[in-house]
């Protein structure tokens, strides 16, 4: 058996048993959205207040106001091999006390070889019988926002996202599935909260599998169970936010924000790592000069790891997730990059990321403002 063939079963077996649920499922949910909130270490869900807020948190898109706005964004992992691709339109309703957003994402990996029979019967190698297919999982959120109390020190302000999930792994495995989000933001004074509760129902993926005679014959005869109908269970998870913005000058501005995510799933490799709740901060900043061009950066994911060449004493470190980024704006057009790793500080592997905000501002809108 060839290392591909190996490695497209464990794919596909892996999705097999019963409802169970799974530590990382649905991880693809967990990447990001728009190379700000990349860029600042993903703590976004107190100050988020864009058309990205239907990823972040459903809530800030109230601050979407007057005019439509459109989101973009692309990034590639694993020197190309894994592409995600984002993009987000929200519109402002009822003179602004609401918001509407559609958000759609997919991550996928294109082009994976079949070799299930790449072998001959009679044990010849027959390059014809390679078949490409993609591993692609794909998520449509619909949101919500309403503004429910405004006064001049403080705005109170919550947000719901309905979410459907199709995965497929090429013709071999599909899943559909579905869950809630909700989310809140408070500003009171110079500061900002923020909640999200993710998958607050319990999110779930319906997986059915499709095998011909002859592919079942296959893993049949290389000792490899055939999976069978099942359902994957997605835990909820809440992420807790404050934010501060502090003015330097008229026209530099500094925005602080702490996240930390809560999941209830079991022990992770986290800073609070406890059964059933482990706990892992995430820490931004964002340094705005006239409100034209930002300087970014963060850290998030820490994590316990061997130090380097210490596999005798099994000494650990504490390693974490750097990320910077930038940002330029000129009237409705709003350019931003992160330099993000998927990896740690001692280990990186680093990507680039960009994306595009345009702000659909019309002449009636030019002259309302």
């Amino acid at each position: 058996m060839t290392k591909f063939h190996l490695s497209l079963l464990m794919t596909i077996l892996s999705l097999s048993g019963f409802a169970q649920f799974r530590k990382y499922s649905n991880e693809f949910l967990n990447i990001g959205a728009g190379a700000r909130g990349l860029a600042m270490g993903s703590a976004q869900v107190a100050s988020v207040s864009d058309g990205t807020a239907g990823y972040w948190n459903p809530a800030g898109l109230v601050g979407v106001k007057d005019y439509p706005e459109i989101n973009l964004m692309h990034s590639e992992y694993f020197a190309g091999i894994g592409k995600y691709d984002y993009a987000s339109v929200a519109f402002p309703v009822a003179n602004n006390k609401r918001a509407i957003g559609i958000t759609a994402l997919r991550f996928a990996v294109d082009d994976i070889m079949n070799t299930l029979f790449l072998v001959e019967p009679d044990g010849s190698i027959n390059y014809n019988n390679i078949q490409a297919f993609s591993s692609a999982d794909y998520a449509f959120i619909f949101s919500f926002a309403q503004k429910l109390k405004e006064t001049e020190n403080k705005h109170i302000q919550f947000g719901l996202n309905a979410k459907v999930i199709h995965r497929s792994v090429g013709k071999f495995a599909k899943a559909w599935g579905f869950g809630l989000d909700g989310g809140l933001q408070i500003f009171t004074g110079k500061w900002k909260f923020g909640i999200v509760a993710r998958d607050v129902t319990t999110t779930f993926n319906s997986w059915s599998f499709s095998f011909t005679d002859e592919e079942k014959q296959a893993l049949y005869l290389t000792k490899n169970d055939i999976p069978v109908k099942s359902t994957e269970l997605t835990a909820p998870r809440l992420i807790l936010g404050a934010s501060r913005d502090f003015k330097i000058s008229k026209k530099l501005s500094l925005l602080a924000e702490a996240n930390f995510d809560l999941t209830f799933d079991g022990k992770r490799n986290t800073i609070v790592s406890a059964d059933p709740v482990s706990i892992d901060p995430q820490l931004g900043l964002e340094l705005n000069i006239h409100n034209v061009f930002y300087l970014r950066g963060g850290i998030n994911n820490f994590q316990q790891a061997l130090a380097d060449g210490d596999t005798l004493n099994q000494k650990k470190v504490w390693i974490y997730q750097p990320s910077v980024g930038a940002g330029f704006k000129i009237q409705n057009v709003t350019i931003d990059y992160a330099f993000a790793n998927l990896a740690n500080q001692s280990n990186p592997l680093f990507t680039h990321v960009f994306s595009l905000k345009l702000d659909l501002i019309n002449d009636k809108n030019k002259k309302k403002k």
